[in-house]
């Protein structure tokens, strides 16, 4: 078993870490408020600091899963962050969802710092975090993904290396745009099924057996129908996340008209105040729309 730190206690690093620690290894928690990582603490075991350095010090394998690149940065580097605590030979891992640039960045810190950087970013919903069943895209080098791996796939259905260091975080990019497009299809048929006076319900039964077949159809179209929006990833962070996204393709030359023309629906999604609404949200859009 191994002695493991998690920084980050949101919907999705609280319970991770709780899976860790289930399973035997020594987990120490920090998180930005003080008092969640003291209540996580409570309900685990495991124990609680008050910087990602004392949280980091000892530890052989380093995760964080926190909201974006500056929160990351805040964590990793500094006086009071992780590296700094860290002892050589340590793995940290990132399964915060970031940009390509931040992540070459803290990877040759790391590297300077005799400690390795491995890209994690996750997919799987709060759900995913909650039964252990996320899948993870992974960069980095080799034997440090090697070393890291059995110790994620105890929160995982799928972990895989990618390639080198940023590959995983690309392939989340992969991830989010297809999740894009997937959910924009879905909400304009339970759309047009309502504007036909069908039944969408028995309309998604049919469709779902067939090449429409979607997670996002069989997760999220009855809460979509039943006007229930409190699911899943927050249209502000998927945002975020499509921002990256669209950089990305800019600087790389790929062409994205559908993520670009979801991420401005998305944005009609916040000025109706549905920014902590989840993604599926842009059935209500249109709903709205008439």
């Amino acid at each position: 078993m191994a002695k493991c730190a998690f920084l980050g206690l949101g919907v999705m690093g609280y319970p991770m870490a709780g899976h860790l620690q289930a399973k035997g290894h020594d987990v120490t928690v920090y998180n930005r408020t003080f008092s969640k990582a003291e209540a996580w603490a409570s309900e685990h075991g495991g124990a609680a600091r008050k910087t990602p350095r004392e949280a980091a010090e000892g530890a052989e394998f380093v995760m964080a899963c926190v909201g974006n690149d500056d929160d990351l940065r805040s964590v990793c580097l500094g006086e009071d962050g992780a590296f700094a605590g860290m002892a050589k030979g340590a793995i940290f891992v990132d399964h915060t969802t970031v940009s390509a640039e931040v992540t070459a960045e803290l990877y040759a810190a790391a590297k300077d710092a005799g400690i390795s950087f491995v890209d994690a970013p996750i997919s799987g919903g709060q759900a995913g975090a909650e039964n252990g069943q996320l899948s993870i895209m992974c960069g980095g080098d080799e034997d440090a993904y090697a070393k890291a791996e059995p110790v994620m796939e105890i929160y995982a259905k799928l972990c895989r290396r990618i390639g080198e260091s940023g590959a995983g975080q690309m392939t989340k990019m992969c991830n989010q745009i297809a999740i894009a497009g997937l959910v924009q299809g879905l909400s304009e048929a339970l759309h047009f099924a309502d504007k036909a006076g069908l039944d969408g319900r028995a309309v998604v039964e049919v469709i779902s057996q067939g090449a429409a077949g979607s997670w996002q159809m069989a997760n999220r179209y009855e809460t979509m129908l039943d006007d229930h929006f409190d699911h899943g990833f927050a249209v502000d962070w998927m945002r975020k996340d499509l921002g990256i996204c669209l950089k990305t393709a800019n600087e790389n030359g790929a062409s994205l008209p559908v993520t670009a023309l979801v991420d401005q629906f998305y944005k009609d999604v916040q000025k109706m105040g549905g920014g902590r609404w989840d993604t599926s949200s842009l059935f209500k859009r249109l709903k709205a729309s008439g």
